[in-house]
């Protein structure tokens, strides 16, 4: 049985010799720019060079993540990444952005590309597109069982990476819009601001109701190894060397000798993470909620506080140089706190009481007291820099010819208005010939309803496109692929694709759109979407009016109504407050929101839709003709459809 890659996360130079130390077959980690974890430290180009230089000398692979979406002004920076990484020894680029994947194919051919988790590949039709795209490797999202892995493992022919050890997110990656709502800060550009981990209030309940447990899944590292998984991936670039190095060991350990697994877990013990779940590769996900989401091992309570000086009875030793983190009861954030001498710290063993006298904040009485870190090896901070020289910057008139060649598209000169309905209810309240293009997104119950054989339908059905959903476990893909064919076969001419690999479940010569959730932030992602001959495209709920404009395409779908949906999530959650049409409420400070549960997926929105129509006449005169008002989460209405119809037309 072939041993599966250990990869270890590395956001320092500290972690990048604990990763080496613990054992690591490959590592993973971010420059500056264009990745998903922007609040590690990452690195520099020069330092990148040194540590490819040392990773050679010891065998070990080096990937670059790039994975996150660009923007349009970005494009001229990417390409000079992708030409400093054409220079490089590096094994290969996570990305998430079909425009990188474009650029890098075209113009880097021999860059080695792996499809990151953030472009959502989670079945058999998804490890098979991203072979067809001639990617190495498809890093699969978390949210699969085994006997899912199984199934996919047995019919790819393309690596395998899989999630093993650290935190997880509430929604699938690469479909969560809540820290881009909240605040701007997108998680789709290495930004979140982790709203799962928030508390939010349910009638009178307030509660951690999104808050995740961190996975762990050394028990089930042998299945991993039968199944043939390529690589286990760690997550954590943003994580401590100490970490980097524990898990490290602990997998490692596991690899080599499963029988080691109970000596292996109990290294584990000591990650800092939070509590930890077997989620969906463990079978079990009832107790993967954390009621804390902090990180860190619970050592006790403050016992006395007076002004800046604070004391804990401890439940594990305590040396110079561990770090602890109180966390006040009003739940806001505090700094972590070295114990050093300075701070009238001595150390004590079990049971004892510490004291410190820490200036820089002050405590009161009952708050928690968590150990984060507990540095067994030191780590070298530095790297000899050395390595292979390469240049910085592509050249001007070639990256001006590559940016000249993507995103051209013809000016259009008529109007077209798209609906989105997500109900059959919808359809006794719309008026067809007030729209052009009727976007068509149902339940499995409701496909297996629908009747296009009615005079009505049957005259309408050109205005008909049928919307795939974002997540089609490996069970359902028969189903999606039979109805592709026989709704097919009743005259649909045109599918939305909520994930680009979904054409593969459409008869040949059928043609497909994709919509916001295949991401065209700029116009190298759309001269890929053109290339690969999708017809129509929704640019993404997260686009801004700047980046919009830049663009040289005006030939995609603006969305200026909607209510976008922040969680999409196979994990259910428990708020049972739900209302007639299946909404449960619920809010945080500034804002309400609506949960709902569709084909066994939790979806969030929020109360109050984001709607762009007063600025309809704008956008039109910077040269877009295509709109969409999507219904979905909106109660069928005809007098919604007719104000919303109203205010489209007079931009209002």
């Amino acid at each position: 049985m072939k041993k599966p890659e250990l990869l270890l996360p590395v956001g320092n130079t500290e972690a990048f010799y604990a990763a080496i130390d613990g054992g690591a077959d490959a590592i993973y980690l971010g420059l500056r720019n264009f990745n998903a974890r922007n609040r590690a430290k990452n690195f520099t180009l020069k330092q990148l060079q040194s540590i490819l230089t040392e990773s050679q000398k010891k065998g070990i692979k080096v990937y670059l993540t790039l994975n996150t979406l660009i923007k349009n002004s970005e494009l001229p920076e990417l390409l000079d990444v992708l030409y400093q990484v054409s220079q490089t020894t590096l094994s290969s680029i996570i990305i998430q952005d079909w425009g990188t994947y474009y650029l890098a194919r075209k113009f880097f051919p021999n860059i080695t590309l792996h499809a990151s988790t953030q472009m959502a590949f989670h079945n058999s039709v998804g490890a098979e597109f991203a072979k067809r795209k001639n990617f190495e490797r498809v890093i699969m999202a978390r949210e699969l069982t085994l006997e899912e892995l199984r199934i996919i493992g047995s019919k790819s022919r393309i690596e395998l990476e899989v999630f093993t050890h650290g935190a997880l997110c509430y929604s699938f990656s690469g479909l969560c819009l809540f820290s881009s709502f909240l605040g701007g800060m997108s998680a789709n550009r290495g930004q979140c601001r982790q709203p799962c981990r928030r508390t939010f209030q349910a009638e009178e309940k307030e509660d951690y109701f999104f808050s995740l447990k961190d996975s762990q899944q050394i028990d089930v590292v042998p299945e991993l190894m039968k199944i043939g998984i390529s690589s286990l991936k760690v997550e954590g670039r943003m994580k401590s060397a100490e970490y980097v190095n524990r898990v490290a060991k602990a997998y490692r350990m596991v690899i080599d000798d499963p029988s080691k697994l109970k000596q292996a877990k109990q290294l584990l013990t000591y990650d800092m993470g939070r509590e930890k779940t077997s989620y969906f590769l463990g079978g079990n996900v009832s107790n993967a909620f954390s009621e804390n989401p902090f990180i860190g091992i619970h050592i006790g309570e403050v016992i006395d506080a007076k002004g800046t000086e604070f004391s804990f009875t401890t439940t594990e030793d305590l040396k110079m140089n561990y770090r602890i983190r109180v966390q006040p009861q009003s739940g806001m954030d505090s700094k972590a706190i070295k114990l050093k001498a300075e701070y009238g710290f001595t150390e004590v063993g079990k049971g004892e009481t510490a004291k410190l006298n820490f200036t820089q904040e002050s405590f009161r009485t009952g708050d928690k007291v968590f150990l984060i870190g507990a540095p067994v090896n030191k780590f070298r901070t530095k790297f000899q820099l050395d390595g292979k020289k390469i240049k910085q910057y592509l050249p001007a008139k070639k990256k001006q010819n590559i940016l000249n060649r993507i995103g051209s598209g013809k000016q259009l000169h008529f109007d077209e208005l798209f609906i989105r309905i997500n109900s059959l209810r919808w359809f006794r309240k719309l008026y067809l010939d007030k729209i052009d293009q009727l976007i068509i997104n149902l339940t499995k119950s409701e496909w297996q309803k629908l009747n296009l054989q009615s005079p009505f339908m049957k005259k309408n059905i050109n205005k008909f496109i049928i919307e795939l959903p974002k997540f089609i476990p490996e069970n359902d893909i028969s189903f999606y692929k039979d109805l592709c064919l026989n709704l097919s076969k009743q005259g649909i001419k045109n599918f939305m694709l909520s994930n680009i690999s979904q054409k593969l479940l459409l008869p040949i010569g059928i043609r497909s759109s994709v919509n916001e959730n295949v991401y065209t932030l700029n116009d190298a992602a759309i001269q890929f979407l053109k290339e690969d001959n999708a017809g129509l495209h929704i640019y993404p709920y997260e686009f801004d009016y700047e980046n919009l404009v830049a663009g040289k395409n005006r030939n995609g779908i603006v969305p200026i109504y909607f209510y976008p949906e922040l969680f999409h999530s196979r994990m259910p959650v428990k708020l049972d407050n739900a209302d007639a049409d299946g909404y449960a409420h619920f809010k945080d400070r500034d804002h309400s929101f609506r949960k709902t549960v569709r084909d066994g997926i939790t979806i969030v929105v929020p109360e109050l839709p984001v709607s762009l129509l007063q600025y309809k006449d704008d956008i039109h005169k910077q040269g877009f003709r295509r709109f969409l008002i999507d219904l979905s989460h909106v109660k069928p209405s005809q007098n919604t459809f007719n104000r919303l119809q109203k205010k489209y037309k007079y931009s209002e």
